[in-house]
């Protein structure tokens, strides 16, 4: 009996923390409990002692605020101020970038789903609509994958159709002769330009990116956005951005480039300019650009402008023509097509109007950067990924269907489908967070930490969608020609990777690293108050914040141990009988993740900064939360479909199996072996409860892909893909192989059971489909059908050869 009520009294502490229950409100409960614990029970003195000190220990400090200032905040401030990470400007500007999202719901620990589900659905507009049905359909008739490689380069009318209709001014608002669309629309353009080739979605989205539009809208002054626009709008002029340069890399903190101010002759008159004098590579329309967008560090040795010599880093867009600028040659980025190359300037004089956002922006590029790139990397690089997702899907499903080993279609293998569950269900999850971070931007977001997880598990798993795709075309994907749709898709999928930020930087240092200041609900506030000069009101605050600071951990922690107890099942959930469980898994989830994320920053202070696995595995836990939540919320919004079940409930196992094992492996890597040892229990008091995706549940996403053309579970995953239907396309022939096959499985089936008959015994030489005809098995017409459908079949499985002579590089070519 006094186990029972010992546990009765954790439990109930335990609830009453998680229901976040008043700290005054709460001990006083606390105390009835033991009061009565005294006189019902038969416990000892000395533990009811021990229960007594427990409770003052921990009321006195809240009754008495001066005394828990002096000796508990005054202290924990000091140790706060000693382990702040050292931190550099441009470290400031990221952090600072930006807006938080659902992300600061999920570093809450306790999620509002109503709130997710209360946001608005994403929709096109009939504008919108018909671009896509209309242009951009257009333009992914007029290019392959093939041709561009051969050319290294888009066709000419492809080039003409981009600007006649618009494509690099998809963000330009209508009054500068723009499409004004909006960030969802964006998206659907690059993502089904993505699903017929890397290089023309790459040529359409940089302009719509991180590049001079974007920022001229948010930071040009009006003469600038005047000027400009309505040229990018019409083509007239072709952006570029160079930022990367041979040393720096991913540390702009380290960029060589200078602009030093100075005087220097402008159109006949002196004037205050600057200097320029830079090396940059990795530029993307680089090699085609008539205006560039540079970033560099200003500085003013003579003062000039003002008392401040390391002005910092800034941003100009110059006219490559103007004298000095030097456009390289070209880079071959793993082979792919799109305009990319290196460029430098020594000595390029420029006024101080070209700066973008005039003389007033002079050292604010970091910031200005920052907040575009939260824009546009939650479009961009998250659109060229989910097509390459859902390219893969159209066409290995309806290989594994065409291709027969063994006599029965590849998919019919377990090992198949493995792969091709993958390959589906990883669309169908990249596609919701593709359109939930989209629908955010719609809504005001400039979402940093979002963009960063997207870009990173995006990119990622579109290529682990193109690498069982290879696997599952096996001698098809690697023989290029003509024929090969994957080859080049293979080829490039890494260039996605690397661009934006490398991912083994976003994953280690960006996602968790920027989130925990980012969105955690007081570290940021804290930090803040560390650098005040009035101490004394300093910390005063940091009292007041610090209480609260304690009350979310523990109400987090009490959250995890409640949760995985199992008494979440009392408490309501949105959605159907389906969803309702995984929201309830996702809240025990989240209020884990929040519990050790806070307590790996209290243990590790700066130090997390330096141990990447641990602020990598917390950044995995905060990503697959999220793009759990984009499926529930994708999920909700089509109302609850059953036929969409398997694609969802496969997106949801995946990311929770995912974020557990993060969990998993950070506590089996927990700084202190003891404490983690503990966590583990209140995390995972029964074991893991997800472990991705059954093979069951596999099956029945591969079977998705290899339905036949009008299904709704597989339109609803192959939305937005481009498909072409003329049977000399290369993946064209795949859906008029399907086809054929498909009327022609009656009379393949009735071949099969007369061959197995008896009834059919080819002479030798004789095809089989002959001897059923001769037989009368089969009728003329029907022997025409099978011979039609197997003719496309084998158009599909064929590759390509060439002579000597056509791989004979002609004279001026790259040897």
């Amino acid at each position: 009996m006094l186990l029972l009520w010992i546990v009765a009294l954790v439990v109930g502490i335990a609830w009453l923390a998680h229901r976040r229950v008043a700290p005054m409100p709460a001990l006083g409960a606390v105390a009835v409990f033991v009061l009565a614990m005294g006189i019902f029970s038969h416990a000892p003195g000395w533990l009811l002692a021990i229960f007594w000190i427990l409770l003052l220990a921990v009321a006195l400090p809240l009754m008495l605020p001066d005394l828990r200032r002096k000796h508990f905040t005054a202290p924990m401030f000091s140790w706060f101020k000693k382990t702040l990470p050292p931190m550099s400007q441009t470290e400031r500007d990221a952090i600072d970038a930006g807006t938080v999202w659902w992300d600061g719901e999920l570093f809450s620990g306790r999620p509002d789903w109503d709130q997710l589900l209360a946001y608005p659905k994403v929709q096109l507009t009939e504008e919108e609509q018909a671009f896509i049905d209309g242009p951009t359909e257009e333009l992914c008739a007029m290019v392959t994958d093939w041709e561009i490689g051969q050319a290294m380069d888009l066709p000419p009318r492809a080039w003409a159709h981009i600007k006649e209709h618009g494509f690099f001014a998809l963000i330009i608002p209508k009054e500068f002769g723009g499409k004004g669309f909006s960030a969802y629309a964006h998206s659907q353009v690059a993502m089904k330009l993505a699903t017929r080739s890397g290089d023309l979605a790459s040529t359409v989205m940089v302009p719509n990116s991180l590049g001079p539009a974007e920022l001229l809208l948010h930071y040009g002054t009006d003469e600038q956005r005047n000027h400009y626009l309505p040229r990018l709008a019409r083509g007239d002029d072709i952006p570029c951005f160079a930022l990367t340069g041979p040393l720096a890399g991913s540390d702009a903190g380290a960029m060589p480039d200078t602009g030093i101010i100075c005087k220097g002759q402008w159109q006949g008159e002196e004037v205050i300019g600057l200097r320029l004098n830079w090396e940059k590579r990795y530029i993307t329309l680089g090699p085609v650009a008539t205006l560039l967008g540079l970033a560099f560090k200003a500085f003013d040795p003579e003062h000039l402008l003002g008392d401040e010599e390391d002005i910092g880093i800034t941003l100009a867009l110059i006219p490559t023509d103007t004298p000095g600028v030097e456009i390289g040659r070209r880079h071959l980025p793993l082979g792919a097509a799109f305009m990319n190359g290196p460029n430098s300037g020594k000595d390029v004089f420029i006024p101080l109007d070209y700066l973008i956002g005039g003389q007033e922006m002079l050292g604010k590029g970091w910031m200005m950067l920052m907040n575009c790139l939260s824009v546009g990397r939650s479009i961009s690089l998250p659109a060229v990924g989910t097509g390459a997702a859902k390219f893969t899907s159209l066409v290995t499903g309806q290989y594994a269907q065409v291709r027969e080993q063994f006599n029965v279609p590849l998919s019919a293998f377990e090992g198949i489908q493995e792969s091709l569950a993958r390959i589906g269900g990883n669309a169908w999850l990249m596609d919701s967070a593709r359109m939930l971070t989209a629908n955010a931007v719609d809504l005001g977001e400039k979402p940093s930490v979002l963009s960063a997880i997207l870009k990173y598990h995006l990119t990622e798993r579109g290529r682990e969608c193109i690498t069982h795709a290879m696997d599952v075309h096996g001698g098809k994907g690697i023989i290029m020609g003509p024929n090969n749709y994957l080859g080049r898709n293979w080829q490039g999928a890494p260039i996605f990777i690397t661009v934006e930020g490398a991912n083994i930087l976003s994953r280690n240092l960006m996602i968790f690293g920027q989130g925990a200041i980012r969105c955690h609900p007081f570290v940021l506030k804290e930090m803040a108050l560390a650098g005040r000069e009035d101490h004394d009101q300093a910390l005063a605050e940091f009292d007041t914040l610090l209480l609260k600071h304690i009350g979310f951990a523990v109400s987090n922690a009490a959250s995890t141990f409640i949760l995985n107890l199992g008494f979440g099942r009392f408490e309501a959930a949105p959605g159907d009988s389906l969803s309702q469980g995984y929201f309830r898994a996702l809240n025990r989830q989240a209020a884990a993740f929040a519990m050790l994320a806070d307590l790996s920053m209290m243990l590790l202070g700066g130090e997390l900064k330096r141990r990447e696995r641990l602020s990598a595995r917390l950044g995995d836990v905060l990503s697959h939360l999220y793009l759990a939540s984009a499926a529930l919320k994708r999920y909700h919004d089509l109302d609850y479909p059953q036929h969409l079940q398997p694609l969802f409930r496969w997106a949801m196992e995946e990311s929770l199996g995912e974020s557990e094992r993060a969990l998993d492996e950070l506590l089996t890597n927990f700084p202190s072996r003891v404490l983690g040892t503990v966590l583990r229990v209140v995390t995972f008091p029964f074991g893991r409860r997800h472990k991705g995706p059954s093979d069951a549940l596999d099956a029945e996403v591969a079977a998705v892909l290899g339905r036949a053309k009008g299904d709704p579970t597989l339109e609803e995953l192959l939305a937005g893909c481009y498909r072409p239907q003329d049977p000399d396309d290369a993946v064209g022939a795949l859906q008029h192989a399907s086809d054929l096959l498909n009327a022609a499985a009656p009379l393949h089936k009735k071949l099969h059971v007369a061959a197995k008959g008896g009834q059919l015994q080819p002479a030798a030489g004789e095809h089989i489909i002959d001897a059923a005809l001769h037989a009368g098995v089969l009728q003329p017409l029907e022997a025409e059908n099978l011979r039609a459908a197997e003719a496309a079949r084998r158009k599909v499985i064929d590759v390509d050869d060439f002579a000597k002579e056509e791989l004979t590089l002609a004279e001026g070519k790259i040897r």
